[in-house]
């Protein structure tokens, strides 16, 4: 009998496979409402409100009107200081990761009826998305963004099935429903398990299908859903299409809305837009809850990269560390109060025996007072935890983030090799490694008792392999010289920094590089690494030249310290391909960079029934002699067009052509088929209108640094959740299988050695290898479990990298999974109690000459927490005291003043466990005459919401 997880990766493709049918089809092109255009839409619609209301509060202009159209670009340039040039690639990303993740449900949790509300799992299904959404706040608030955007993601998919699986829509309800993301609130009306709900379709008419007395007395229900079963209870409405068969049984049909054509479809709009307006009523909730900026953060809205160093702190390493201190002090003192600080700063210390911990802060100041406490010791053992730095600040920093990692010392955990090509595989991060010679100070470490260190060129392969995969340099450099090189950071982590070309030859050989120049690129560098011997000659489009011995014309200023040489352009506007020549036998780089608004961000994806049908992410090496499909995003489309995308094997200069299709004007799936062993970089060519000049091969280019590398072995994965409760464990079920030509070989007999590591040191079990054979079709199974520490914090991210490599240690690949670990806590928001409002003329034209005051009493209950109050609606003046309550409560006192023109107020109530709450007030009308004073109050004013309250749980 088969096991499991023998079976798990035949399951993973079949429910991939047939995942389409049963939701807003989450990125399907066509007229139909999708999960992907749901949520981008909230995502864009929520962002732009934050900025909008952030502009207001200080008196800014706001130049965007907020509708279903606009587009990352446009949000980022109303959101944006003033700058020359901006760049949407953080928001873009982001939204890329929550509606991916979003896709993600229908495959890792493809027959769990509760994550798309199948089978009446309302009280399940709830809980689904009130844990999800405690989690994304705890991890938002610790600045872990990128499970929170995962969770999200999740958490939208369940909260948008709702109003597609559902009769809510048909119940005639026009709004949503409050319930599903406040947990205090009751589910109420549930059609209960013995309750018939619908009748048979009449063909394919599903009109009438659900009961009059289902609708006439508001009871709730979804459809139910199987595809291997066709079982249901009696009389119950199933969820319908081809692939579900409990459709076939009495009552036949179904009640979804996932699309027009569904059974349902004629209220497809209306599901649509209750969706929608859901996920922006939950997104304003996590607003609420996190703060502007930290939901700006969450969203991806920053208008300058993170600032990331690795650091090695041995006693060999002061020189290099009061470098990264100049570094960082002239970086922050040059963006500080300037909208283009970076949106945090990172930085991982490492030694040995210990590296870590993170710091991670948004606070320039707090990380310039921890460079400055940084001090040196140990060391002349020669090597160090390197790599296990390098693996906090790669789980820590943002998707396509620059890391610069500097050590005079080899790497002592080398083992961890595949995991962080994992891991930058993941994350499209880029490592530069500023290697430092020390032997022109081997005389004062001598003094000081410290053993000198130089990483010799072998200990440095390990290096330059990382920096090879991720698009990263490696810069050798004599102490003396490092203030030369470090103007590389300054480079990377400028404004909307783009990378149009970048090759490595090793071994290395004479050679031309072609790069076209468009008119969007300003700043343009080039950088390139290579032994002293290496020249090179630099040809501009009217064939102007420039040479590494001497200047023919002045094409570009020119520095060289060690192996580095930095060319920056001297003329942005000379548009055209450009042309440099390189002449050297040992390995060097050439890499073009500049700044520009006109970018891309790729993911690799797996096409499912269709490139127009569904597509899901995909972890890990594309598979060689198979197809390899690429989401695309470019971060502006107007007047831009994408001719070309190809893979370019980085090995002999090959490209591969994809086949385009287009999901929205900035959105493709780009399709390759049949893709040889190898490794390849993604480039994009376009045209833009707003080019004066043309060339055949296109008007821009743009490529990815980081490498994409096939592999014969497939590794899967299905976490059966992306959350775990402090003190618990997880098990995690993998399998590993060779491919011959894209298909599984079920005849392999193969031992995989297995490596499994996470960031955060929490305990787990996994085997260290794992054999297929011919009695298991060729598939190795696995589990690891991971044991979240009873005293983690809620909000903590753990990522758990599974790597498998053959015997001959020659291919291997990956999975990445992310966890955040949730303590249960405190779920009921605060109460808001009315004691008084003052009323205001009726007559409106009086409203200057009065004002109104409102006042509330607010708690969290006896053991409850802290409450913050802000004021979302409403100019007047908030004041708050604390007193205690008859039982010991904690109770805030809210008094609020404001003018009778402003005759409403909306405060939040936050407590610490991130529970949002509500207090509406309104002034009452009263009859003005001259005998009256102003100072007439009138009765209590109470918006009721389920009772007395003024209180609106969110």
């Amino acid at each position: 009998m088969a096991t499991v997880g023998s079976v798990l990766l035949p399951l993973a493709v079949v429910f991939a496979l047939t995942a389409p049918s049963h939701c807003f089809r989450p990125l399907t092109a066509g007229e139909s409402f999708t999960h992907r255009s749901i949520t981008e839409r909230a995502l864009l619609r929520k962002t732009a409100e934050v900025c909008q209301a952030i502009a207001a509060e200080n008196g800014d202009a706001f130049n965007l009107i907020i509708d279903d159209s606009v587009t990352p670009e446009q949000v980022v340039e109303a959101c944006s200081p003033s700058a020359s040039v901006v760049s949407s690639v953080a928001l873009t990303n982001a939204i890329a990761e929550i509606y991916l993740s979003n896709a993600n449900v229908d495959f890792l949790f493809a027959i769990n009826a509760e994550y798309h509300f199948y089978d009446e799992t309302f009280e399940m299904g709830r809980t689904l998305i009130t844990q999800g959404v405690s989690a994304v706040k705890a991890s938002a608030d610790m600045g872990n963004f990128v499970i929170a955007r995962s969770v999200l993601g999740e958490v939208l998919h369940t909260l948008q099935d709702f109003y597609s699986h559902s009769n809510w829509v048909e119940l005639g309800n026009m709004a949503p429903y409050d319930a599903l993301i406040t947990p205090a609130l009751p589910l109420e009306s549930l059609a209960g398990p013995t309750v018939p709900t619908c009748t048979s379709c009449v063909g394919d008419d599903c009109t009438d299908n659900i009961l009059p007395a289902v609708l006439d007395g508001g009871l709730l229900t979804s459809g139910y859903f199987d595809r291997f079963f066709p079982n249901k209870p009696e009389g119950k409405c199933s969820h319908g299409g081809p692939l579900d068969l409990t459709s076939t049984q009495e009552p036949v049909g179904g009640i979804n809305k996932d699309t027009f054509d569904s059974r349902h479809g004629f209220l497809h709009q209306e599901a649509a837009d209750l969706a929608l307006t859901a996920s922006l009523d939950l997104l304003e909730n996590i607003r609420i809850s996190v703060g502007d900026q930290e939901f700006l953060l969450l969203v991806g809205l920053s208008f300058a990269p993170v600032l990331c160093f690795v650091i090695d702190t041995t006693g060999s390493m002061g020189p290099e560390i009061a470098e990264v201190r100049r570094v960082s002090n002239n970086i922050v003192a040059s963006r500080l109060d300037t909208g283009l600080e970076p949106p945090f700063y990172i930085l991982v210390p490492f030694n040995d025996p210990d590296f870590g911990p993170v710091l991670q802060t948004t606070d320039a100041t707090f990380f310039m007072e921890q460079i400055n406490s940084l001090t040196v010791s140990g060391g002349g053992d020669l090597p160090e935890l390197s790599l296990s730095g390098l693996q906090l600040a790669l789980t820590a920093a943002p998707r396509f983030s620059d890391i610069f990692l500097f050590t005079d010392a080899p790497a002592k955990d080398a083992d961890l090799r595949n995991i962080i090509l994992a891991l930058i595989e993941s994350t499209r991060s880029s490592v530069t490694f500023l290697l430092t010679d020390v032997l022109n100070r081997r005389r004062k470490r001598d003094l000081l008792g410290v053993a000198p260190r130089t990483v010799t060129q072998t200990q440095a392969e390990l290096y330059r392999e990382i920096a090879l995969a991720s698009g990263g340099l490696t810069i050798e450099v004599p102490n003396s010289d490092l203030s030369m090189v470090t103007i590389v950071i300054e480079d990377s982590i400028a404004i909307a920094v783009v990378t149009v070309f970048q090759d490595v030859k090793n071994p290395g050989a004479p050679c031309n590089f072609s790069f076209f120049i468009d008119d969007t690129l300003s700043n343009i560098t080039i950088l390139l690494t290579g032994a002293p011997s290496l020249n090179f000659t630099l040809r501009s489009p009217t064939g102007a030249t420039q040479t590494s011995s001497g200047v023919t014309e002045p094409l570009a200023s020119f520095s060289l310290a060690s192996n580095l040489r930095r060319l920056r352009l001297n003329n942005d506007s000379e548009t055209g391909l450009w042309e440099i020549s390189v002449n050297s036998t040992d390995p060097y780089s050439v890499k073009v960079i500049g700044q520009s608004s006109l970018d891309f961000i790729y993911n690799l994806v797996e096409v499912k029934d269709g490139a127009s049908t569904d597509f899901f992410p995909q972890e890990g090496r594309p598979i060689s002699g198979g197809n390899v499909s690429l989401l695309v995003t470019l971060t502006r489309s107007d007047g831009v067009s994408v001719t070309q995308v190809t893979l370019l094997n980085t090995l002999d200069g090959t490209e591969v052509n994809g086949t385009l299709q287009p999901i929205t004007n900035s959105t493709f799936v780009v399709t390759f088929s049949n893709i040889t062993e190898g490794t390849y970089v993604v480039l994009l060519r376009g045209e833009t209108s707003s080019l004066t000049s043309r060339m055949a091969s296109g008007s821009f280019q743009r490529q990815a640094p980081t490498r994409i590398t096939t592999s014969n072995i497939v590794v899967n994965a299905l976490p059966n959740t992306t959350i775990i409760e402090a003190g618990s464990s997880v098990t995690i079920p993998f399998t590993v299988a060779l491919t011959n030509g894209g298909v599984i070989d079920s005849g392999a007999m193969e031992t995989f050695t297995v490596s499994a590591t996470n960031d955060r040191g929490f305990s787990l079990a996994s085997p260290s290898s794992v054999t297929t054979g011919a009695d298991s079709g060729g598939i190795a199974s696995g589990t690891v479990t991971l044991i979240a520490p009873a005293d983690a914090l809620s909000g903590t991210d753990v990522t758990l990298t599974i790597a498998a490599e053959d015997a001959a240690a020659v291919n291997s690949n990956n999975v990445v999974l992310r966890f955040s670990v949730f303590r249960v806590t405190d779920i009921a928001p605060p109460v808001c109690l009315a004691n008084t409002s003052s009323g205001c003329p009726a007559n409106e034209s009086l409203c200057k000459y009065f004002v109104w005051d409102f006042m509330a009493n607010v708690t969290d209950g006896i053991n409850g927490t802290d409450v913050e109050i802000t004021v979302l609606e409403g100019n007047g003046t908030l004041e708050t005291s604390t007193e205690v309550g008859p039982d010991g409560e904690s109770i805030t006192v809210v008094s609020y003043t404001a003018s009778c023109c402003a005759n409403r107020v909306v405060l939040s109530a936050v407590d610490n466990a991130g529970n949002v709450g509500r207090c509406v007030g309104q002034a009452d009308e009263v009859d003005i005459m001259p005998t009256i004073k102003w100072n007439v109050v009138a009765k209590s004013n109470q918006v009721c919401f389920r009772g007395s309250r003024v209180f609106v749980a969110e």
